[in-house]
């Protein structure tokens, strides 16, 4: 997914700090595109500089709309994010992961919406977007700071560009089970266990190694400890 697609909308914020902490979160996770509904003027410029901090970029390229409409006429999915349900609030709302599931099979772009600090979208503003997004949160306060949201959501589309760079592909179970079978005929070798405790063996291997993930190596590098190690307890045996 290209990160560039993604348009952070913050709809009537209240709080010029919360911008700079938005701006913030944004640049954290590889996010420019800023757009506010309202007017820059009625912004305190410093107060948004003071929590943006090196991220003030962002604020200073943000662009203003009179309506949600407006700001996302050029997105193809848009988000309202909102904790309270109801039949006029989208009926099933979507977690931030499955949300970027599906928006992130296209380039298309995509918008998410944030309301103001204190009432959350409204009815009216929910249904400029074209989902709700909702983020999970504990009963005894559920209410997320502006920001801290933004950072949720940024934060799961960030980690979706990442995917291509774990480091390696975790090899399949059928690679797997060739590792299984040089331990376990490793450790028969060198008398470890009698031949009816070979399957009890082999299960407890497979269940254990398939969670860890093996990359290629990794599964070569085992099989090459329990190779080295029946073979000196061979040449032991001969001596």
């Amino acid at each position: 997914m290209n990160l560039d697609n993604l348009v952070i909308v913050l709809c009537h914020p209240e709080e010029s700090r919360n911008i700079g902490a938005v701006c913030r979160s944004m640049a954290n996770n590889g996010i420019h595109t800023l757009r506010i509904v309202g007017k820059r003027e009625e912004f305190d410029d410093e107060r948004v500089r003071i929590l943006a901090i090196h991220a003030a970029c962002i604020w200073d390229n943000a662009q203003f709309f009179s309506s949600i409409t407006e700001a996302t006429a050029d997105c193809t999915a848009v988000a309202g994010t909102t904790r309270r349900r109801g039949k006029k609030r989208k009926g099933k709302l979507l977690l931030p992961e499955e949300f970027v599931a599906i928006t992130s099979r296209t380039d298309a772009k995509t918008a998410v919406v944030f309301g103001n600090e204190r009432t959350g979208l409204t009815d009216p503003e929910l249904l400029e977007c074209t989902v709700g997004v909702t983020i999970p949160s504990s009963d005894e306060f559920a209410s997320l700071n502006l920001s801290h949201a933004v950072h949720v959501i940024c934060y799961h589309f960030f980690r979706e560009t990442q995917k291509d760079f774990a480091g390696y592909t975790p090899i399949a179970l059928e690679r797997l089970d060739k590792t299984v079978s040089c331990i376990t005929d490793n450790l028969q070798t060198i008398g470890f266990f009698s031949r009816t405790g070979k399957t009890d063996m082999t299960l407890f291997w497979r269940n254990i190694l398939s969670r860890a993930a093996l990359s290629e190596g990794e599964a070569k590098y085992i099989e090459m400890i329990f190779d080295k190690a029946a073979g000196l307890s061979q040449h032991k045996s001969n001596e």
